[in-house]
């Protein structure tokens, strides 16, 4: 499927919170493996779970040019955790990739991430991510945008009898913060 050019990227707000929770448990019931959050966990959090959470972090998600979340429950999604604390806040974490299985593959992912990626620049020195090993495509693509690797964490997750290894990657954005 070719990538719409009309797509717009911004910040989820609280009122599309349900919209947001429905794409947010599609992927964790997918691809348990790729978060460090559960469907059985998340699923059993209330609405407001989600509106706080929309509204303490920096959640972005695929838009049409008219500013409708894209489709009943988007398509893709990307968060950006930014510390509170004083001596972490050169860093943020980037957490809660997803892309609908139909929207993979056409550089989606690509935009979603390289669009967090310059509204960053102006605030923080690095970004950061983790990443199961066995996520080939989400690995390439990290490193085709920057991330660099710098650990690894054996048995990071577990989901029911299965361990994943999780790798620590980095995309240094400047030397000095603003």
């Amino acid at each position: 499927m070719p990538i719409d050019n009309d797509f717009i990227f911004k910040r989820i707000p609280p009122d599309d919170a349900a919209l947001y929770r429905e794409l947010r448990l599609e992927g964790l019931k997918n691809t348990p493996e790729a978060f460090g959050a559960s469907y059985s966990n998340e699923s059993a959090n209330a609405p407001s779970h989600y509106r706080e959470l929309l509204t303490n972090n920096e959640v972005f998600g695929a838009y049409t040019n008219k500013g409708t979340l894209f489709g009943i429950s988007g398509v893709g999604i990307a968060g950006l955790a930014i510390p509170r604390k004083e001596k972490l806040k050169h860093k943020e974490m980037l957490w809660g990739i997803y892309i609908k299985p139909e929207m993979r593959g056409n550089g989606l992912a690509k935009q979603l991430i390289s669009h967090i990626i310059e509204m960053a620049k102006h605030r923080t020195e690095e970004l950061l991510l983790t990443v199961v090993t066995s996520n080939t495509s989400a690995i390439k693509l990290y490193k085709k945008l920057g991330f660099i690797e710098y650990g690894c964490e054996p048995r990071a997750l577990k989901v029911g009898d299965c361990y994943y290894d999780e790798l620590l990657m980095r995309l240094p954005l400047k030397t000095k913060a603003i």
